[in-house]
């Protein structure tokens, strides 16, 4: 899953939770820290620069979990503290520290984000959707700004964005509003969907490249034989694969665009799949996928497309049940740019 260079074999250190056994490779959250914790001792990661915890899972190849857990880890040792608003901010070590050096990269990761909407635009959509299970939240643009330390502008494209994918609207006075995953609305982002996507894989399947169709299967197969080890941010690029990336084969981008409108659950799915327990064994909808595949594999254009409609019917069933066991558990806590209506 991630790349990360391997640390070097060291003692136990304050922090962790035990010595490393030679031999036996780091976890994803230890490989992380290791590789930060460096840099900020060094001096490559300078005081008051801000972490946040979709950066660093981006930058590493990881997926928001062990990111989360390495960025706990230096705050327990007093490199990082939380920041106002969200994230992370450097520290300045005080008093003695682990030599973490022998644990820093060949090549400098600058994990400082880029002055655009690009550098919040992602943790804003988690933050965002994933609240939107339990109600509807006016979205405060001058509140989203001062949150990450940008601009109004910035913070005005990155839910310029979010418009365009269907997480935010605008209501009558032109205020910023994410609605609520409610069944009605959800009931209405499918019939959508079902009218769209067998319009788009109609268009698509004739288009296909022999490689991208290869790729989706190969892929279903791979997670299809080893469904323990699939979490929710693969589950959701494997949902992406078919429902975005295959679609957009179409040669029809007014209606990729019309259709990316009333894909808002694929942005939760990641949430979704890791916040609702889920049965073992394989995830219903790659058997689901591999369905579609296969059929436009053997040339079964009409085929693929009745077996996209009854997945998409199946997909709302367990979307409904997905959504009510996420409300039963407790609601992630309050931001300053949400405000509950």
């Amino acid at each position: 899953m991630g790349h990360l260079i391997p640390a070097a074999g060291k003692g136990a250190e304050p922090g962790r939770e035990g010595a490393r056994t030679s031999g036996v490779a780091p976890r994803l959250h230890e490989r992380a820290f290791d590789i930060l914790a460096a840099q900020i001792v060094s001096g490559a990661l300078r005081p008051g620069e801000r972490l946040l915890e979709s950066r660093v899972a981006e930058r590493f190849g990881i997926s928001r979990a062990p990111a989360r857990q390495a960025l706990a880890r230096l705050e327990q040792l007093g490199l990082v503290r939380r920041a106002e608003g969200h994230g992370f901010v450097v520290e300045l070590p005080i008093g003695p520290v682990p030599d973490f050096t022998q644990q820093a990269p060949a090549a400098d990761i600058h994990l400082a984000p880029e002055s655009t909407w690009e550098r919040i635009y992602k943790e804003v959509e988690h933050e965002v959707v994933t609240r939107s299970a339990f109600g509807s939240f006016r979205v405060v643009e001058n509140h989203l700004a001062a949150a990450y330390g940008v601009s109004r502008t910035v913070a005005r494209e990155a839910l310029s964005r979010l418009h365009q994918r269907g997480v935010v609207r605008k209501d009558a006075r032109q205020h910023w509003y994410a609605p609520a995953l409610t069944p009605a609305y959800v009931a209405e982002l499918f019939e959508m969907r079902a009218i769209l996507e067998p319009a788009a894989l109609r268009l698509a399947a004739p288009r296909l490249p022999p490689a991208t169709l290869a790729a989706l299967r190969g892929n279903l197969a791979d997670a299809m034989a080893a469904p323990e080890a699939v979490d929710g941010a693969r589950l959701s690029a494997l949902e992406e694969e078919l429902h975005i990336s295959l679609l957009g084969h179409c040669g029809n981008a007014t209606l990729m665009d019309a259709l990316s409108t009333y894909q808002t659950l694929l942005v939760a799915l990641t949430f979704l799949y890791d916040a609702a327990a889920r049965a073992p064994g394989v995830e219903p909808f790659l058997i689901e996928h591999m369905d579609v595949a296969e059929r436009l594999a053997a040339g079964q254009a009409e085929a693929a497309v009745e077996a996209l409609k009854s997945h998409l019917d199946g997909s709302f069933a367990r979307a409904m049940e997905r959504l009510e066991r996420v409300r039963q558990a407790p609601a992630p806590g309050p931001l300053p740019y949400l405000s509950p209506l």
